[in-house]
């Protein structure tokens, strides 16, 4: 990942390829769902631990599909805020069937 990206929307391709493999973007969902209803509990409890628990479960099972399912480095690392906004993004076109369409637009299928 030599290169830096100038828009969202040239990150959000390689985004989707660094999650090529289903098991990958699993996990990935499973750390975005947990982390929806950690903000939930938050709100619902005032409990501001839950952020921090959201935080360490989403990431925590969206490092383990890079580590040891995909064998690559998260995008994290070098892209912090389009990350995050990487896995809502594409757990939202997973959730309402676009995933499959917008991997072939960025040409991963």
């Amino acid at each position: 990942m030599a290169e830096r990206y100038k828009t969202y929307s040239a990150f959000f391709d390689f985004y989707l390829s660094e999650h090529n493999l289903p098991a990958t973007r699993a996990v990935h969902y499973l750390g975005s769902a947990f982390g929806i209803v950690a903000l939930i509990l938050t709100v619902w409890t005032s409990n501001l631990l839950w952020i921090l628990a959201g935080l360490i479960a989403g990431y925590g099972c969206a490092w383990i599909g890079h580590f040891f399912i995909e064998h690559n480095r998260p995008a994290t690392f070098k892209y912090p805020l389009w990350s995050f906004a990487g896995d809502y993004h594409m757990f939202f076109l997973w959730l309402t069937g676009q995933l499959g369409k917008r991997r072939k637009q960025a040409g991963l299928v």
